[in-house]
């Protein structure tokens, strides 16, 4: 099948919480027991990444298999590091959230990776301490732990950044 990344639609709205049901079952499975609860990434959440143009969905053949969001910086929750610092404070960057996939979907991690460095060399992402699956595919990217961000809600998140020239 071939695999194509696009900005995400309002009708694709339906898919997508599909895909962030199966994404949460995943690490229920996996021991986190945490990250996203009390409905969250709501429909309202993606509805923002879409208005920013930063949602999208991953398909293969006709079918959504993955979501993400790509955003601009300034991500204001990561305006703080605590136990570490960003391996560059001063260049714009851009954010990865929310990754979510179906488990028969291989490789969602690595092709959102090559979309998002296509479009800048700068990336940040975090992810929740119990997220051992994302922890590791993040650091096997080539991702370098800066240190731990709190969300606006309070929570803590393990907080990376990746960096290249061109």
């Amino acid at each position: 099948m071939s695999r194509i990344i696009r900005e995400a639609q309002p009708s694709d709205m339906a898919d997508i919480i599909l895909v962030m049901d199966a994404a949460k079952k995943i690490m229920r499975q996996s021991g986190n027991m945490h990250q996203w609860s009390d409905g969250y990434p709501s429909e309202a959440v993606i509805t923002a990444d879409m208005e920013r143009n930063g949602g999208f969905v991953i398909e293969d053949g006709d079918k959504v298999v993955g979501y993400f969001a790509f955003l601009p910086s300034p991500e204001p929750t990561y305006s703080k590091i605590y136990d570490g610092e960003w391996l560059d404070d001063t260049q714009p960057y851009h954010v990865v959230h929310r990754i979510a996939s179906y488990p028969q979907a291989h490789g969602i991690f690595s092709s959102i990776m090559d979309f998002c460095f296509s479009h800048d060399t700068n990336i940040r992402i975090d992810t929740h301490r119990d997220n051992k699956i994302m922890q590791h595919k993040i650091l096997k990217h080539g991702f370098t732990y800066c240190g731990i961000i709190y969300l606006l809600s309070g929570d803590e998140r393990l907080a990376y950044q990746k960096m290249f020239s061109r």
